[in-house]
């Protein structure tokens, strides 16, 4: 690995990370596009690395939110605590993430064995139909009951955990398109599917990485220590910008223009990896 390796990888990682176009085929592609075996045990430590730098991205974005979740309440002008007055708790997100960290444990070698290029371009394209047609479903069949996180019901925040799945066991599907769509499936707005998306996935991408880190962790050496902290560094401050970029643009960039991305992505994946 070189320092424009790290240094590209970084921002894929940071760029699709969070946003529904499947930050796994990206990291896939870029890598074969720049020479590097993807499966390399230096490569599979780097990608935990930088996936550590997003995980800190998000929980930037949502700091008071997770104090708040953690019952520490915020402070006014005045030095007093203040009450927190959020409907949303930790027991949300405990099941929101529940079912996808219990199916993950159970299956990993068997999730591991579906890692392929072939499988990845089926997911890109079923990733993409599955969040169109939770777009269509949310304004057209759907009651909206929850317009902000704070309105999610226990019911919703499990069926999102739920939907989740598909992103474990099928590489490629996409973590926040399956719970963006799912939430929107479930009731819950745009806005709000994204909020609980981005929220879940700080404890979700912590386990799943720290639990990788477990296995590779041999291989954060001298020489390899400055191109992560490259990498590291850069995944941080892209995938910062770019969630709070999402969440601004939210109302002008759906799922269906998402989804059309990904399937142009699985066309590029077929000419670059397949043939």
């Amino acid at each position: 690995m070189d320092t424009i390796t790290a240094i590209v990888l970084g921002i894929v990682e940071g760029i699709t990370e969070f946003i529904p176009v499947s930050s796994t085929g990206h990291m896939i592609l870029a890598s074969k596009l720049l020479g590097y075996n993807d499966q390399d045990p230096t490569m599979k430590t780097f990608e935990v690395v930088i996936q550590l730098g997003a995980i800190l991205a998000i929980a930037l974005v949502y700091w008071r939110r997770i104090l708040d979740l953690l019952g520490i309440k915020k402070i006014d002008s005045g030095g007093h605590r203040m009450a927190s007055g959020k409907k949303l708790n930790l027991l949300h997100v405990i099941i929101g993430i529940a079912p996808a960290l219990i199916v993950a444990f159970f299956a990993r070698d068997f999730i591991k064995s579906l890692f392929s290029a072939s499988t990845v371009i089926w997911a890109l394209v079923a990733g993409g139909v599955f969040m169109i047609f939770a777009e269509w479903f949310n304004k057209s069949k759907a009651k909206i009951t929850a317009e902000t996180i704070d309105d999610l019901s226990y019911k919703q925040v499990f069926l999102i955990g739920i939907y989740q799945i598909l992103s474990v066991l099928w590489p490629g599907f996409s973590r926040s398109g399956s719970t963006i769509a799912g939430g929107m499936l479930s009731g819950a707005s745009y806005k709000a599917s994204a909020d609980f998306s981005f929220l879940i996935a700080i404890p979700i991408m912590v386990a799943a990485s720290g639990y990788e880190m477990l296995d590779s962790y041999q291989n954060l050496t001298k020489d390899t220590l400055g191109l992560f902290a490259i990498g590291f560094i850069l995944a941080f401050v892209v995938a910062y910008v770019v969630v709070l970029a999402f969440m601004k643009l939210i109302q002008k960039i759906r799922l269906t223009h998402f989804a059309v991305y990904r399937f142009v992505l699985a066309v590029v994946f077929w000419l670059f990896i397949m043939r």
